[in-house]
C-alpha cells in the first residue's frame, strides 16, 4: 500500500491544475482530500446537486470542505433536463455522468478527475465511456488502488468514520430499468431508507421501485430479524406512498447489488 500511494501522490503532483468530481462517498472524498493536501492551488472540488444525490451526502461535502479548506463548488449538472437520462435506460449512468462532465469542462475547465477505482472496473459502468469522451482521469486507476486500498488510505490519512462509509449509489440506482426516473419518487425512496435506517439500523438498506412494486432490501442479519418489526415498518411505507399520491405492493426482501437493473451486463 505505501508504494501505491507514493505512486497515487505522484501522479496527483502530475495532474494540476485539475477538478476532482466528488460525490460525497469514501473513494472521491479522499481523493480529495489527499489532493488538497499535496496542493491546495492545483486542485477544485466539484459537487453535483439534483434530485438523485441524498441530502446527507451534500452535507458531507460541505462539511469536508469547510474543514479542509476545498475550493468547493456545487452545481447542477442539468441531468434532469436530458430525456434520455429520464426514461432511465441500462446505460443510464452515462448519460448523467455526460452531463456532469460537460457541465464541469464548460464551467470550471482544467484536466477532470475520479474517484473511479480499480475494483469499479470488473463492473457494468456505462459512466465510464462518458469519462472517455471528456478525457477523465482515474488516479486510483493508474495506481492499481482498490476499494479496500482506498479504505485503507482514508485510514492512514486520518478520516475517522468516513473511512467506513458504506457504499450508497445515487438515488436513481434504486429504480428499476426503463421506469422513468421522477424527483418525488426519488424523495420517497429516500424517505424510506431514512425510516427504515432509523427503526432497524441495517447495515445495509436499499429502497427499489420495481414494476412489480416496492421491495426493501436489507442485508442478512437485518432481514433476519426484520419479523416483528415488518407489519409497522410496512405500514409506515405504505403512508409515505399516500403522501405522495401512489399506490404499490410492499415487500422486504435479503440485498442484492445492483437489483434495480435490467439489462445485458459487459463483458
Amino acid at each position: 500500500m505505501h508504494e501505491k500511494r507514493q505512486r497515487l501522490k505522484a501522479i496527483l503532483s502530475d495532474l494540476g491544475p485539475a477538478s476532482i468530481a466528488v460525490s460525497g462517498g469514501v473513494d472521491s472524498m479522499t481523493l480529495a482530500v489527499l489532493a488538497h493536501r499535496i496542493d491546495p492551488r492545483d486542485f477544485a472540488m466539484v459537487h453535483a446537486i439534483s434530485p438523485a444525490v441524498p441530502p446527507e451526502a451534500t452535507a458531507r461535502v460541505r462539511d469536508w470542505a469547510a474543514r479542509e479548506g476545498w475550493r468547493l463548488t456545487a452545481l447542477d449538472a442539468g441531468e434532469f433536463d436530458d430525456p434520455d437520462y429520464l426514461r432511465n435506460p441500462a446505460n443510464r449512468c452515462f448519460y448523467c455522468k455526460r452531463s456532469l462532465y460537460s457541465a464541469i469542462a464548460s464551467q470550471i475547465g482544467g484536466t477532470i478527475a475520479s474517484g473511479t477505482n480499480k475494483e469499479d472496473l470488473g463492473d457494468y459502468r456505462p459512466g465510464l465511456d462518458a469519462a472517455r469522451s471528456y478525457h477523465v482521469r482515474h488516479p486510483y486507476v493508474e495506481a492499481g488502488i482498490d476499494k479496500a486500498g482506498v479504505r485503507a488510505l482514508a485510514r492512514q490519512l486520518g478520516l475517522g468514520g468516513l473511512a467506513e462509509l458504506p457504499a450508497s449509489p445515487c438515488l436513481s440506482s434504486r429504480i428499476e430499468t426503463a421506469i422513468a426516473i421522477d424527483p418525488q419518487m426519488l424523495r420517497f425512496v429516500h424517505q424510506v431508507e431514512q425510516l427504515v435506517s432509523e427503526r432497524l439500523r441495517p447495515q445495509t438498506v436499499r429502497c427499489r421501485v420495481r414494476s412489480t412494486g416496492v421491495v426493501i432490501e436489507l442485508d442478512g442479519a437485518s432481514f433476519e430479524r426484520l419479523q416483528e418489526a415488518e407489519p409497522d415498518l410496512r405500514n409506515a411505507v405504505e403512508g409515505l406512498l399516500k403522501a405522495s399520491n401512489r399506490t404499490s405492493f410492499v415487500s422486504f426482501a435479503p440485498y442484492r447489488m445492483g437489483s434495480a437493473f435490467l439489462g445485458a451486463r459487459a463483458p
